[in-house]
């Protein structure tokens, strides 16, 4: 069951009208979240040409999209903390500069091997935690009744790698496998001047005084931390195992050209974007628990459908557009839990861990999928299994996760 995690999360001016300053803080920080994502998610939509052009095997091309996958994961909580500590105005720009260099390294010279590769996409996983710093900034600017939406709204930030599936191919063609490295590097410079230059951190912004070990043993002992992170493992998870690995999927497994799955997984990419803010608009209204039990059995019959790899028009299609509208709306209501649930001090540190499980859970399904469809030839179990977790997901969202929001819902939700 949720435990009650101390002091409810409060803002300044709680309950009065969001300020025009708030709004431009969430504009420049769902900004600098998608740019950061474009980069992070610039190797995915080139892994079946550097399969072909190094002779990779299915799990090497896996591999190769995984890491940046749990490299940003796992640097989402020490980034969370420091964002605690440090703010938003710090980290935004510190974040976003560190990331040009493993841009620039695999854009001039890190795509000649698979060795290079690697580890160019390990440093790139830098830019995946930016989501850390972006929530506990955005919370601190906006009052507990519009945060749902506020953070969602951020979260539609992820669409960065919408970016990349859209452009990366195209510009690769047009200039050359450095084009589309060069090109996000400038941009991540820019953003990361502007950010230095424009960013501040909400007045009456909670600083952390505890050192950085005690505040992370004071996190992970909260119940919320363990809670939604199980969750986004599953929601956000998913997102992003389909978003690094659907171009593969639909190459290897409809026979699709490069450019077409790539544009596909774009199409997947932004109607989750679109219905993460969705979801926790949702969520301010009738609840995160509703709103992901809907959210999560929508997964499981979308994924169930596809198990059968029926028929691209029009019910392979369907099955992962709905998939893509659960998940995205499902992500979005498990950091409106967090933000009903988590101490204000605690946001960045919660939130650092809950992103870190979110993108382990993307970090494995590739690996499983390319090991099953390398012994069995197809991907039907992988995406049982999916379904499978998903409707352990339900069943525990459904029981212990409603139990321990009940006595924090707000009264605006229970009309």
């Amino acid at each position: 069951m949720l435990q009650p995690s101390g002091t409810p999360n409060r803002a300044p001016g709680q309950g009065a009208a969001v300020s025009p300053t708030a709004w431009l803080m969430l504009a420049l920080a769902t900004a600098g979240f998608a740019l950061n994502f474009w980069a992070w998610a610039l190797l995915s939509p080139l892994a079946p040409r550097l399969q072909d052009s190094l002779g990779l095997s299915s799990f090497q091309q896996s591999l190769l999209v995984a890491v940046p996958v749990i490299v940003g994961s796992l640097g989402r909580i020490p980034v969370g903390a420091l964002t605690d500590r440090f703010g938003g105005r710090v980290m935004f720009p510190l974040v976003s500069a560190a990331s040009i260099v493993p841009v620039l390294f695999l854009g001039l010279a890190g795509h000649s091997s698979f060795a290079a590769l690697l580890a160019g996409g390990f440093f790139l996983g830098i830019g995946g935690t930016a989501f850390a710093v972006g929530v506990p900034f955005v919370s601190a600017w906006f009052p507990p009744e519009r945060r749902g939406l506020a953070i969602g709204v951020f979260g539609a930030g992820m669409g960065g790698t919408a970016i990349s599936a859209l452009t990366t191919v195209k510009l690769v063609d047009a200039g050359g496998m450095a084009n589309p490295f060069l090109i996000t590097a400038g941009v991540l410079a820019v953003y990361a001047v502007l950010a230095a230059l424009v960013l501040r951190d909400a007045p009456g912004r909670t600083v952390p005084t505890e050192p950085l070990g005690r505040r992370l043993t004071a996190t992970f002992a909260l119940g919320v931390t363990w809670q939604a992170s199980a969750l986004y493992a599953v929601a956000f998870g998913g997102y992003v195992a389909f978003s690094v690995y659907l171009p593969t999927y639909l190459r290897t497994g409809y026979g699709l050209t490069q450019a077409d799955a790539a544009n596909r997984m774009a199409g997947f990419v932004l109607l989750a974007v679109a219905m993460r803010p969705v979801g926790g608009w949702l969520s301010d209204r009738v609840g995160p628990v509703r709103v992901l039990n809907g959210s999560l059995a929508l997964v499981v019959a979308g994924a169930l459908s596809q198990s059968f790899t029926p028929a691209l028009a029009p019910l392979g299609t369907l099955a992962f557009l709905v998939m893509a509208a659960a998940l995205g709306a499902g992500s979005g209501a498990v950091f409106a839990l967090v933000a009903l649930l988590a101490p204000a001090n605690k946001v960045g540190s919660v939130t650092g861990v809950v992103g870190a499980a979110g993108g382990l859970g993307g970090f494995l399904p590739p690996l499983v999928m390319g090991a099953l469809y390398g012994a069995y030839g197809s991907y039907a179990w992988g995406l049982v299994l999916l379904a499978l977790v998903a409707a352990a997901a339900l069943a525990y969202t459904g029981t212990a996760v409603r139990r321990g929001t009940d006595h924090r819902v707000p009264a605006a939700q229970l009309r």
